[in-house]
């Protein structure tokens, strides 16, 4: 029966742990490559063993071993424990050699949530749409989830960590604490089968979401579509948190001659499909604030309406024009509010 070392067992979480209480030691399991090496022994050191679907390898002298579970370090004192009846006092090292590919999910307040799987490389990559990037960590991982929304609340994030026993771990980070005071612990490596969930703030911040912004778990640009009568009317792809005066003059600004320069229609595309419509009183002299400069979001449109005086040209035009039987006639009913 395979030696099971004594050490620190995790405990059931009736509540979530800080993220600098969690361990951050890469545990082994099925597909990890390791090296053994045993001091003095040639016959015995420099092999790479593939942990097979239970956590165990087989060793010459000694047989099968299971390492699920452990650290390196753990691993080795095992093989210690085993060794010891055929070496005197045996001085072991396992290694990791190539980690196994990692499953995880990442759900909440992303723009892609999802499982995602690492490759076999060292520390892994994303393996989906795109470039690879390395995922090893809480950031990596958003990162490579299409980055948080504006609506992520980064002080509470918890990362469900399974255990032995069908029981789970619960981990908090805290991002802000890592943008804010460089705390790195908050920025945990993962593990296989983590599930990391990044919830919903209560009251969003706008002075919070333009630091938020140039975090490199935010995405790098949203889509914005900006209508009606600006100078370059058209989807923009603008920095994170992007204000909405900051994407009125992205796109070139108002049309004076023809805007509405008071106020603007502001739509917004919920995740579910549905759509919200504000009317917001312009101020181009205000900071970042929910009134009348709101941050905007991946996919909000931006609606410039015409000033009076411009409706009132378009309608002498139409009704003063030449009528096209096909086209002219259908405008003016427009206008008069026919079908």
């Amino acid at each position: 029966m395979p030696y099971e070392p004594s050490g620190r067992v995790p405990s059931r979480a009736a509540a979530a742990i800080p993220a600098e209480a969690a361990s951050t030691e890469y545990t082994l399991g099925a597909g990890d490559q390791v090296r053994v090496d045993v001091f003095g022994v040639a016959d015995l050191s420099g092999t790479t063993y593939t942990l097979l679907s239970d956590g165990s390898l087989t060793l010459p002298w000694v047989g099968k071993v299971v390492l699920q579970g452990l650290t390196t370090e753990q691993a080795s004192e095992t093989l210690v424990q085993r060794y010891r009846r055929y070496i005197h006092r045996p001085s072991i090292t396992v290694s990791l050699v190539s980690p196994r590919p990692v499953r995880i999910g990442v759900v909440g307040e992303v723009n892609r949530p999802g499982a995602y799987t690492t490759g076999q490389s060292a520390g892994g990559t994303i393996e989906g749409d795109g470039a690879a990037a390395p995922i090893r960590t809480v950031t990596q991982a958003i990162q490579a989830a299409g980055g948080i929304t504006q609506l992520a609340d980064i002080r509470n994030i918890e990362i469900r960590r399974p255990q032995l026993g069908n029981r789970q771990e619960v981990i908090r980070v805290d991002l802000w604490a890592f943008l804010q005071a460089g705390e790195l612990d908050q920025d945990i490596p993962l593990r296989d089968g983590d599930t990391l969930i990044v919830p919903t703030v209560s009251a969003l911040d706008p002075r919070e979401a333009v630091q938020l912004a140039a975090a490199n778990f935010s995405p790098e640009t949203v889509r914005i579509n900006v209508v009606g009568e600006v100078k370059s009317p058209g989807t923009l792809a603008l920095q994170s948190n992007t204000s909405l005066n900051q994407a009125i003059l992205a796109a070139g600004g108002f049309d004076l001659t023809r805007a509405r320069t008071s106020e603007v229609q502001l739509i917004r595309i919920n995740p579910d499909g549905s759509a919200v419509r504000r009317e917001i009183q312009v101020d181009l002299s205000a900071e970042v604030n929910e009134a009348t400069n709101p941050a905007l979001r991946n996919n909000d449109i931006v609606v410039v309406g015409r000033s009076g005086l411009a409706r009132t040209g378009d309608f002498l035009n139409t009704l003063l024009g030449p009528i096209n039987p096909f086209v002219g006639v259908f405008s003016i009913l427009r206008i008069f509010g026919g079908n």
